[in-house]
């Protein structure tokens, strides 16, 4: 290397600058992540490196891997059309890897040959490093966008990052795809290009095949929370302000039917996760969804149900309508909405709001009045004046500069159906701010409750309190704060 070009090199060492480092395990492969900025780069990079197997280990690892391809008939895995059948091939393949590794490393002691044999599954028969993606708690999504580009990740710090990882053919992205699919008793094929499914992680997954995305095939995995966003993060986070946070306590505490309204990826779910961390834990829940996302706290009476697609004959599919009407015989007391997308599923909301049912679910739309006349618009298209059954609008909002979630809007609905901002995000100073005083869930709250209004002035006080003492203490877990939210209500808890 001459004098300049080692200058160079050390000039673009010098301009990647570290964000964080930290580091997962997944079947006792202990994994080093990186994400790094450089000048050259116009995202910041992921970086994957496995640190507990050595280069040379590697180099041996892809020699058996080869040895393996060659003496197994990898078309098997074409065959199987179970759970069952491919648990035993998993099971036949790990013997035949066993044997290799042993042949290779004859001194290996058991925890570091079970370290090996299950990498070498991974890279044959799972999702290969995608695995290893799926494991990292902070990565919200994981999208393959064809073999010729890197995997992208959205990150819940970072946003968008390019990974060091790419997938060697379009043949191997079409391959994991059609064994996520077989996994759920699903298929992908040139016939029908298009799949929706999900992992047993509970993790979604779209796929979709050239020449429909005419770059490549393509993956888009959004992972399931297994540590769901809770009151507490979101306040630490800046998400939401202790006293919109305090309002919406009020609110779901005495009934009030809420919808939650953003766009993709802004954070209705994670707000709806967060509404629930105040039921209180003697009324039965139900919750309908496509997918399954939320994860409410243990000691609520909840019964989790999702919609299913109809098998290629057309027949067993159950919709959210079919769901919703459903639910109303099921004795609720609350009931949560995935995506209210047409106009049936918003009249048998709207008419279990009418019926004493205090329901929250969410919608597409950027802000509230946006919700409203997404409402009564075509394809919805209900009458304005059935909206006074909803008594509050949370308007989610994300920055896809700067990758921030923040409440944008806090609303409450007219006996007219119009919507009336009561708290709103200033951008410039990244904080939510009060701009009028609430008229009719106040209203609602002195009639249905008895309380005058300077007692529900303290009792939003006292919820902040709570809330502020919670954050405090670090109480982040979804079914701590069940349990405090419970003892609230029961009158047991001591603040100390």
């Amino acid at each position: 290397m001459s004098v300049k070009e080692a200058k160079q090199a050390a000039q673009a060492k010098d301009s990647v600058e570290l964000l964080e480092k930290y580091s997962i395990e997944t079947n006792n492969i202990l994994i080093d992540i990186r994400i790094e900025t450089a000048q050259t780069e116009s995202v910041p990079t992921y970086n994957v490196s496995i640190a507990n197997i050595s280069p040379t280990t590697k180099i041996i690892l892809e020699k058996i891997r080869q040895e393996f391809v060659s003496r197994m008939n990898m078309m098997e895995l074409e065959k199987f059309e179970s759970a069952s059948e491919a648990v035993n091939i998993r099971e036949e393949f790990k013997k035949e890897i066993h044997d290799l590794i042993l042949k290779y490393f004859p001194q290996t002691n058991k925890e570091t040959l079970n370290m090996l044999i299950n990498y070498l599954l991974e890279e044959n028969l799972g999702l290969g490093k995608i695995e290893i993606l799926l494991k990292d708690s902070a990565l919200e999504e994981i999208v393959v966008n064809n073999h010729k580009e890197p995997v992208w990740v959205y990150h819940r710090k970072h946003g968008w990052l390019k990974t060091n990882i790419i997938i060697p053919n379009e043949a191997r992205i079409r391959h994991f795809s059609t064994m996520i699919g077989r996994e759920v008793g699903k298929e992908i094929t040139s016939l029908n290009p298009l799949m929706d499914a999900h992992l047993h992680t509970g993790d979604r997954v779209n796929a979709t095949l050239a020449p429909i995305s005419n770059k490549g095939n393509t993956i888009t995995i959004r992972k399931f929370a297994s540590d769901p966003w809770t009151i507490t993060k979101f306040i630490k986070e800046g998400t939401i302000s202790l006293e919109a946070a305090a309002f919406i306590w009020l609110a779901i505490q005495n009934e009030l039917s809420v919808l939650i309204a953003g766009g993709t990826g802004s954070g209705k779910t994670s707000m709806l996760n967060v509404v629930a961390n105040f039921f209180p834990p003697n009324h039965r829940i139900l919750s309908i969804e496509d997918t399954r996302e939320l994860t409410l706290p243990e000691n609520l009476h909840w019964v989790p149900m999702e919609t299913r697609l109809p098998n290629p004959e057309g027949k067993g599919g159950v919709t959210m309508l079919d769901l919703l009407v459903n639910s109303l015989r099921m004795r609720p007391d609350r009931i949560i909405v995935g995506e209210i997308r047409r106009r049936k599923e918003a009249e048998v909301m709207l008419e279990a709001m009418h019926t004493g049912h205090s329901v929250y679910a969410t919608v597409h739309a950027n802000n509230a009045d946006e919700t409203v006349m997404r409402l009564t618009n075509p394809p919805i298209n209900i009458p304005k004046q059935m909206l006074s059954a909803l008594s509050l609008i949370l308007v989610q909002n994300r920055n896809r500069r700067t990758g921030k979630r923040r409440t944008l809007q806090v609303a409450e609905l007219t006996a007219e159906g119009d919507a009336r901002v009561l708290l709103r995000y200033n951008a410039q100073k990244d904080k939510i701010e009060k701009i009028a005083e609430s008229k009719m869930v106040m209203d609602r709250l002195e009639l249905y409750t008895g309380m005058k209004k300077d007692e529900i002035e303290f009792d939003l006080h006292q919820k902040m309190r709570i809330l502020k003492w919670l954050v405090k203490k670090d109480v982040a877990n979804v079914n701590e704060i069940g349990l405090y939210v419970a003892k609230y209500y029961t009158g047991n808890l001591v603040l100390k």
